[in-house]
């Protein structure tokens, strides 16, 4: 008799699954959006992922295969990309198209499908994976909500028509192109260098962006330029529609100067306000609103009129091993620590994670290496360990999601052995800004 394990094969992704990959995907992907019909965007976004896409190759899918058919059943793909956490790299893959054809759900395809994944990246060095998705449901596979998307109030169309749109100064917004890619490059190198955790692209992925989608992918976004005397000095991405709701998603935002924002800030909702009639006018159907998958503390929310607040969405996290990651943030805990003019009193500093740890090596005060280990067995209780902070916690403290009073105050298990420990620990991570639009 043959299992369900003999009979289903996962394989890496290859060029000539292209056709079977977006037809399974557009058959199971918002179909409460289609009534149930195939999702042409869907289709169209897998197709360009397997065709020239700057982050995918068609191995970074993984395919499960029916043995007794031959054909693709459930599949998924991660997305690999740098992004930036206070100017240190860090290697990503954003995990999207995780997909089951209904006839085969119930054989636990997507667990071995993500048990690969993890394999895969652990064997590669990609220490963290993001997912946005259904709720709860990736916590069971080792994921947690640690990193903040969107939060930024919905602002209803009627209130960016009441603006006085004479204050831009110069400012304009018009739309890219692919002889923009260089400048677009040279703002992310900027924005990478700051405090905030970003996304940044080279002018091959602006070209792909402005120029590299089929017109029907679900992924295709609108990428314009801010641009004073010719010279472009920011960027505003946005729908390529109006959502079912009406609204105009704005994806990202940047302006290379600071000061330059409250006359940025007029030039795009100029813009914003056009478009958005423009595609009224175009049936689509009424413009309701413009709604920033931005965080409350960007300067274009801040600038913007007063609209109707929104709770933050997340993108759920994952690390095989926190004291990798912890290891690849070193440059950054010693550059914060050392801001604070703080310096360890011991040898080491050892974090224990409930299963493994890291050992933080520290010359003259100053931290000089971060070594994973074996956990204790009791870490409560052991005398050579400083803090004991759960794997969970520990990442959001590491990506700047919580602080750590914040951790303390909702994690009974996260214990401190000194005052001085939470002292460092405290300037080791504060909370970050989130300024990522993926690569997707």
């Amino acid at each position: 008799m043959t299992t369900a394990s003999d009979r289903y094969v996962v394989r890496p992704g290859r060029a000539s699954d292209a056709a079977e990959l977006a037809r399974l995907h557009a058959s199971v992907q918002l179909q409460a959006v289609t009534g149930g019909q195939p999702h042409p965007g869907i289709a169209a976004w897998v197709e360009d992922l397997l065709d020239g896409h700057p982050s995918v190759v068609p191995d970074d899918f993984l395919v499960a295969d029916d043995s007794t058919t031959g054909r693709p059943v459930a599949s998924l793909v991660g997305l690999r990309q740098h992004w930036r956490l206070a100017g240190v790299r860090l290697p990503v893959a954003q995990v999207e198209l995780v997909g089951t054809a209904p006839e085969h759900r119930g054989h636990r395809l997507t667990e071995r499908l993500f048990a690969a994944l993890h394999q895969w990246y652990a064997a590669d060095g990609v220490p963290v994976q993001v997912i946005e998705g259904i709720p709860y449901f990736y916590r069971r596979l080792g994921y947690e909500y640690a990193l903040a998307n969107d939060g930024a109030p919905t602002v209803p169309a009627a209130a960016l028509l009441a603006i006085e749109h004479d204050r831009s100064a110069g400012l304009t917004v018009r739309p890219a192109t692919v002889a923009d890619a260089d400048a677009l490059a040279a703002i992310d190198r900027r924005l990478a260098d700051g405090d905030a955790l970003v996304c940044p692209r080279d002018a091959a992925v602006w070209r792909y962006e402005i120029a590299g989608r089929r017109p029907a992918d679900l992924a295709r976004r609108v990428v314009t330029v801010l641009v004073q005397g010719g010279d472009v000095c920011g960027y505003l991405v946005h729908g390529s529609r109006l959502s079912a709701a009406g609204e105009l998603i704005v994806f990202a935002a940047a302006a290379v100067q600071p000061a330059d924002w409250p006359q940025a800030a007029a030039a795009m909702h100029t813009h914003l306000t056009h478009v958005g009639r423009r595609y009224e006018a175009s049936a689509e159907g009424p413009f309701t609103a413009v709604r920033p998958i931005l965080g409350p503390e960007h300067p274009l929310v801040r600038l913007s009129p007063a609209g109707v607040p929104r709770r933050p969405r997340g993108w759920y996290v994952r690390t095989g091993d926190p004291a990798d990651l912890l290891a690849r943030l070193r440059p950054l805990l010693r550059a914060r620590w050392q801001a604070a003019d703080l310096r360890w009193h011991e040898p080491t500093m050892t974090i224990d994670m409930y299963g493994r740890a890291a050992r933080l090596e520290f010359t003259d005060g100053r931290l000089t290496d971060v070594i994973g280990m074996r956990g204790a067995v009791s870490p409560s209780t052991e005398p050579g360990t400083h803090a004991a902070i759960p794997p969970g916690a520990l990442l959001q403290l590491a990506l700047g999601h919580r602080t750590l009073p914040e951790v303390l105050h909702t994690w009974p298990d996260c214990l401190l052995g000194d005052r001085r420990t939470e002292q460092f620990l405290t300037a080791a991570f504060p909370r970050v800004p989130v300024q990522v639009w993926p690569r997707n």
